[in-house]
């Protein structure tokens, strides 16, 4: 199961990010993630700090956001590994 909960603030969007990143759920947070960024509505920042699991689909969707400009506002060790975030 994945949760998403949307809030805007001053910087643009924070998407905070809840449970398991499966491919079933892939779609839902791609939708939920583009919207903001093709409306223009500023910066997308990403709160993964409670995903518990991401498969291939998940970490490679993470990835493509990051790429179209989103940024991690917090991560769990286990999503830094996964992103190769560990050094940043």
């Amino acid at each position: 199961m994945l949760r998403i909960t949307e809030v805007a603030d001053d910087l643009g969007i924070l998407l905070k990010i809840e449970g398991k990143l499966r491919e079933p759920w892939v779609g839902e947070l791609d939708r939920t993630a583009r919207r903001p960024l093709a409306e223009g509505r500023g910066l997308i920042r990403l709160d993964l700090s409670s995903v518990t699991f991401a498969d291939e689909a998940g970490v490679r969707l993470l990835h493509e956001l990051l790429g179209k400009g989103a940024q991690i506002a917090a991560a769990s060790g286990y999503v830094r590994v996964l992103l190769c975030l560990e050094d940043r």
